[in-house]
């Protein structure tokens, strides 16, 4: 079922953008609404740029204090993804896009969405580990203890970490 509309919206979706390039045509002029076209991708490719710096910095700052960034990915995804809509020529598109960028918007989309998302943190995604002054047995306390007649090493040539030595000579 959803299927058939993604399959309605990726036919409708180019056919309103040729509308749409034709009614701005007949507004602005045909060289108006070319400027109009790649100055949206040229400012597309900026704010990615700027944004998506930000939304690097607010990631990096969450992942000091502890805390998991699942809000701040999301708005992250949904910039990237306005300024992919406004790099693709078309004004329907252009609009959506610029519509993503306004922070309330994507503040509003995260709670009605947010609720479908499980963002699951680790517990040991902090850890800590400190010096107790107690010596480390392995894995659970068990020592195996080897006598020289158990265990012996043979010397293989080929072996960066052969302990016999190879001369050239």
């Amino acid at each position: 079922m959803r299927t058939r509309w993604i399959a309605i919206f990726l036919i409708l979706l180019p056919l309103a953008e040729i509308a749409g390039f034709v009614v701005v045509g007949q507004w602005v002029g045909v060289w108006s609404t070319l400027a109009l076209v790649l100055l949206s991708g040229m400012l597309g490719m900026l704010l990615l740029r700027m944004q998506g710096l930000q939304v690097l910095r607010q990631l990096s700052e969450e992942g000091r204090e502890g805390r998991v960034p699942g809000e701040t990915i999301v708005h992250g995804a949904m910039i990237v993804v306005a300024s992919l809509l406004l790099m693709i020529p078309g004004f329907i598109t252009d609009i959506i896009g610029i519509a993503l960028f306004i922070p309330s918007l994507r503040r509003l989309i995260w709670s009605s969405i947010g609720r479908r998302f499980v963002v699951a943190g680790s517990s040991s995604f902090r850890r800590e580990y400190r010096y107790t002054g107690k010596q480390n047995t392995g894995s659970q306390g068990r020592v195996v203890d080897l006598d020289e007649e158990d265990f012996h090493r043979e010397a293989n040539p080929s072996s960066p970490w052969s302990d016999r030595k190879i001369s050239d000579e």
